[in-house]
């Protein structure tokens, strides 16, 4: 005890110097070149790794920026032909609709046409029939009254008679 008692760590004495000194540098060097390199290596690879990392990311990035503006310009262009064929088709489906008007309307001015020429048939064939019955009926009515006026003078019966015979011969 004595020994540690003119020990002092303030003032080391020349061999405890030496040696500290010593086996701090080889500890210095086995721990630089076994422990530091490797972990400097690997620290070094690790920064490449971020950085590659971080390049890819921008890298990426900006893809994701070019795909979101070429999908922004493909939408643009789908609604567009969107736009292009809905008006297409509103400019078909009035195009359909005023062709058919106008195929009803010439349906049905044939109709009217082909009525209004049945109607004019069905009057000129019923004035023709009612002019028949007019005239069988003034024949009925001569007749009777010729017949009447004949049998009471004899004169007459015997033009008529003659009239007949003219008749019978042509």
């Amino acid at each position: 005890m004595i020994y540690l008692a003119d020990f002092s760590p303030i003032k080391p004495e020349f061999g405890l110097f030496f040696w500290t000194v010593l086996f701090f540098v080889l500890f210095w060097l086995l721990i630089g070149k076994y422990a530091f390199k490797p972990i400097t290596e690997s620290l070094k690879q690790r920064e490449n790794d971020i950085q590659d990392a971080i390049d890819s990311a921008k890298k990426a990035r900006e893809e994701v920026n070019n795909m979101k503006a070429e999908n922004d310009r493909i939408l643009a262009e789908a609604r567009e032909d969107r736009a292009k064929i809905l008006s297409e088709a509103k400019d078909t489906k009035n195009s359909i609709i005023n062709e058919a008007k106008e195929k009803a309307k010439e349906e049905a001015s044939k109709v009217i046409n082909s009525a209004m020429a049945d109607i004019e048939n069905q009057k000129k064939l019923a004035m023709v029939e009612v002019k028949d019955q007019v005239s069988k009926l003034a024949l009925e009515i001569a007749e009777k009254i010729i017949r009447k006026e004949l049998q009471s003078n004899p004169e007459q019966q015997a033009f008529s008679k003659k009239m007949v015979d003219e008749l019978n011969l042509n």
